[in-house]
């Protein structure tokens, strides 16, 4: 179904089978207009990805990447018009829309490489010894191999970084699957500017029809339909906890369920040490405000809750948090559901016995802008209240004063799983509280030392994922060339004859990439 055939469902307004989407900038509705989604259109999309995936698991590395590089092509040529449509629907600024392109861009080329190379799929050849003692072995051979289509549920706060041709559509494709969207319904021009394009990469380097499909619907019910679609073989998310764990529950209500790698965001503790803090308690407070407020704080990797030890250096460093906090203004939020779930959530924190709101940034206006906001509560009350570990997706964080180490230990074992955990400290702080560090590395998929969380490079060694609840499945990434293993499954082949075999698993090695051979890696034809 390339990117013609586009179908949507948006709760901001209906009219006869068709919606419009709405801009958080202009707060009205835009003219466009898009279809409504139904089962027989999900249906649809689910038979003819099954059929593509067909053809396309056997299209060669090569070719697969020639379609990857294509999209970044056919989405740098959408030119102005795609920033401009992008920063309408999001109330993004420009600058960091014009980011995402690139980054999206970036994702896609970094796997079309990742292929060409093709030491990815991990190819492992123990060849037969017939005349072994006390027992022959066979021949194995075995790869990673593509599991079939994809849903990706694409992301309300990165309109194109993680949405239609982000790091999930771009990993699946890599992979091999064919890709089934569910369009946000904050973006769903940009949505489909995106979709035509990668519709058009599909056409130009012959891929089959089928390969890519975007549907946009109400959020539970097509939700559903496509995840509890027979022919559905893997999920992709990134968003809310609530969501991602509907996600999960309905995959693992099917009669053959399915793996859902959702990314569902986490609270991102930041640790203040002592020696750090009293260095320059001003300067790393006006550069932990900078992080809590960057892109109205709406990052999975938002720094949500600060831990410090009680110390003069510390009562300086949350004055001039509260005081950088103050003169924040209020900035329009990516839709007025998050913003009202943003003001809920920081009212019922601050509501919270033990906690005292020490600054809110200028106030907003009522139902699109979000408030930056920042809260105290001593390490006792914080372990009374699991209600505090809840994110506030947007700019506010939660600074939790600890008497001694000792009750630094204590949250640490308190906290559940995150994305990230940070460490602003010195080498003596990093000396002191050795064991404090290795414990909060049990928490989190990315452990980061004197930087902030927000901002996460796409790269080999990235891992963006952790233990639940931050991600469904800690053992993958969401961003970098590992997110491609998601999508994948190991196959072996014993004793096969040549013409079943992959290309990657032939004694010559065609195509020249590394492979595990009797226990060491090599590119070496097998004699």
């Amino acid at each position: 179904m390339h990117g013609k055939n586009r179908i949507g469902y948006n709760l901001l307004e209906t009219e006869l089978g068709t919606v419009k989407a709405f801009s958080p900038i202009t707060k009205e509705s835009l003219p466009e207009k898009f279809d409504v989604a139904g089962q027989d259109e999900v249906n649809a999309a689910l038979e003819q990805a099954e059929k593509a995936f067909g053809a396309y698991k056997y299209v060669s590395a090569a070719k697969k990447a020639d379609f990857l590089d294509a999209i970044a092509d056919e989405i740098l040529a959408l030119g102005d018009a795609l920033i401009e449509r992008a920063c309408l629907e999001s109330a993004l600024p420009e600058g960091r829309i014009r980011g995402e392109r690139g980054r999206t861009m970036g994702q896609l080329k970094m796997f079309a490489t990742l292929l060409r190379d093709g030491s990815w799929v991990e190819a492992s050849i123990e060849p037969a010894m017939p005349d072994r003692e006390p027992l022959p072995r066979a021949d194995l051979r075995k790869m990673l191999r593509p599991v079939g289509p994809v849903v990706v549920f694409t992301a309300s706060n990165f309109p194109l970084a993680f949405s239609t041709a982000g790091g999930d559509t771009s990993s699946a494709l890599a992979a091999g699957n064919p890709v089934i969207v569910k369009a946000h319904e904050s973006h769903l021009g940009t949505n489909e500017m995106v979709s035509d394009a990668i519709a058009r990469a599909a056409e130009k380097t012959g891929m089959p029809d089928g390969v890519f499909s975007s549907l946009t619907g109400n959020g539970y019910e097509i939700g559903k339909q496509l995840v509890q679609h027979p022919k559905a073989k893997s999920v992709a998310f990134t968003g809310s906890f609530k969501g991602g764990k509907a996600l999960y529950d309905l995959a693992n209500e099917r009669e053959n369920p399915i793996p859902v790698f959702a990314e569902m965001g986490s609270i991102n503790p930041v640790f203040v040490m002592p020696d750090k803090v009293a260095a320059d308690p001003e300067g790393l407070a006006k550069a932990t405000a900078g992080s809590i407020n960057m892109g109205v704080g709406q990052f999975c990797t938002n720094p949500g809750l600060i831990i410090g030890i009680e110390s003069d250096a510390l009562s300086t460093y949350i004055s001039t948090l509260a005081k950088e906090t103050e003169s924040m203004q209020a900035t329009a939020m990516l839709n007025s559901g998050i913003a009202k779930a943003y003001k809920a959530g920081a009212e019922n924190a601050g509501s919270q016995n033990g906690v005292q709101v020490l600054a809110k940034g200028a106030e907003a206006e009522e139902g699109l802008e979000g408030q930056s906001t920042v809260a105290t509560v001593s390490a006792a009350d914080f372990l009374k209240n699991p209600e505090l570990q809840h994110e506030v997706f947007g700019p506010f964080s939660l600074v939790v004063t600890c008497a001694d180490s000792a009750e630094v230990e204590k949250v640490i074992a308190s906290l559940s799983g995150q994305l990230t955990t940070t460490f602003l400290a010195t080498e003596k702080d990093v000396a002191e509280f050795d064991q404090i560090i290795k414990d909060a590395s049990e928490l989190c998929g990315r452990l980061i030392f004197n930087s902030f969380p927000t901002g996460v490079e796409v790269c080999h060694s990235m891992q963006h994922g952790g233990p639940y609840p931050a991600a469904t499945d800690s053992r993958f990434t969401s961003v970098g060339t590992g997110a491609i293993k998601r999508f994948v499954r190991p196959v072996c082949y014993q004793d096969a004859p040549k013409s079943i075999l992959p290309e990657e698993l032939h004694d010559d090695n065609p195509l020249d990439i590394w492979r595990l051979v009797n226990g060491a890696w090599t590119k070496d034809k097998i004699a």
